[in-house]
């Protein structure tokens, strides 16, 4: 294990230095930074600012990167996820609309329910992930990548203006809420003291709209990036100060930064846009078969349908899996070596892990190489060092589901 303030200090470092692009997931300089409605919070609350995604976001605050890591696995954490775009879409021909953007069966959500899904190309290619809820308020909640806004919104308001210049009932409404993630075991404890709505009855990908210590009009989701039970709150940005400070007041409850938030969903085998899914990566490829409705598979009717669907019985080329793997931190392009020391891919993401006191990965192989067990090699500093294929989430997932 590296000492946690090295692992933040190149974390920081590596959010602030990547160049600007269109679908990437960490951009910018310094000084044409959105701020979320959160930022002058997080300085007094000792956030060190670093831009990721065309946002001034914290990559930690006055505790260590590995003790936020372990209090969010152990206790709650809440972060500051209002950098990611939420939007509505209204109107009867929605989940038309929908469908006929992402691999996901929008039609077969029960009200208040969401799915995991993706937006794909015509060559099968994921543009990028997003959550897609039934609002029962008569509109699609779909909240997606901040470092794909410019992106998802062309392609989402492209097709609303076509789907409506050939008759068709559908609207898209920007969000300017905030969002905030209470992670972790104790989450649902904290919100309950705070919400009249039994979270009991609340289970995984399901949300409601309450009201939220005080505050009306939130939209809460049974969801998050961690692999914790734990939520996501759509709050009125005017209003986000207060219902932090608010959660905060309970002992259980610390802020986390982007360290931690990215380190925890290693741990939970989830998938970072522009690292470990892209353009060139199919749902198959990327171990995303899981997202494709039975129904959509069937009428393969979604963009790239005729290239992804193929895959499933024929094997993709290559698979993204996991690795673990003692020795020196894996990160991000370092190869990856057959048992011969021939390169057959590369890693996407890589860190130590908190919890496992061992260095895990992600990252892309031939399918022959790709079943869990296989004893591999990856390239650090010019050193092979041993790695094995390992099943995720490395770290077991904590999801609230009904029995």
């Amino acid at each position: 294990m590296q000492r946690a303030g090295s692992v933040v200090s190149r974390l920081g470092s590596r959010l602030q230095a990547l160049p600007s692009a269109p679908c990437r997931s960490l951009s910018c300089a310094q000084d044409v930074l959105h701020r979320t409605p959160l930022y002058d919070f997080h300085l007094a609350h000792g956030g060190k600012m670093v831009a990721f995604a065309g946002w001034s976001l914290p990559v930690q605050y006055r505790d260590s990167h590995v003790n936020s890591h372990l209090h969010t696995r152990q206790h709650c954490s809440l972060f500051d996820v209002s950098h990611m775009l939420q939007t509505k879409i209204f109107g009867c021909d929605r989940v038309k609309l929908m469908e006929s953007l992402v691999v996901g069966d929008i039609a077969e959500l029960k009200p208040n329910q969401g799915t995991l899904s993706l937006f794909t190309n015509e060559a099968g290619g994921i543009l990028d992930d997003l959550i897609v809820t039934n609002a029962s308020e008569g509109h699609l909640y779909v909240v997606s990548n901040a470092g794909c806004r410019e992106k998802d919104l062309t392609l989402m308001q492209d097709k609303v203006r076509e789907l409506q210049n050939k008759g068709s009932d559908v609207a898209l409404e920007v969000m300017d809420n905030a969002l905030l993630a209470l992670q972790g075991p104790t989450a649902a404890q904290v919100l309950q003291a705070g919400v009249a709505d039994d979270l009991q009855k609340l289970p995984f990908m399901t949300s409601a709209v309450m009201e939220v210590f005080g505050v009306s009009g939130c939209r809460v989701t049974r969801c998050g990036y961690t692999g914790e039970d734990g939520v996501e709150i759509s709050v009125p940005a005017a209003e986000a100060v207060h219902l932090a400070a608010a959660l905060l007041k309970n002992p259980e409850v610390k802020l986390a930064g982007l360290a931690a938030r990215d380190s925890l969903r290693l741990e939970a085998g989830l998938c970072l846009y522009g690292n470990d899914i892209d353009e060139h990566t199919t749902p198959v490829e990327g171990s995303l078969s899981w997202t494709l409705g039975k129904r959509r598979r069937a009428t393969m009717d979604f963009p790239g349908a005729s290239v992804i669907v193929p895959q499933l019985k024929s094997k993709a080329q290559r698979r993204r899996v996991g690795l673990t793997c003692d020795g020196a931190p894996v990160r991000a392009q370092s190869p990856i070596l057959s048992p011969e020391g021939t390169v057959i891919g590369a890693v996407t993401s890589g860190c130590p892990s908190p919890c496992l006191k061992k260095n895990v990965a992600m990252g892309y192989v031939p399918y022959e190489y790709s079943r869990p067990g296989t004893p591999l090699l990856v390239e650090v500093r010019r050193k092979q060092q041993p790695a094995v294929v390992s099943k995720m989430p490395f770290v077991p997932t904590n999801y609230y589901i009904l029995k």
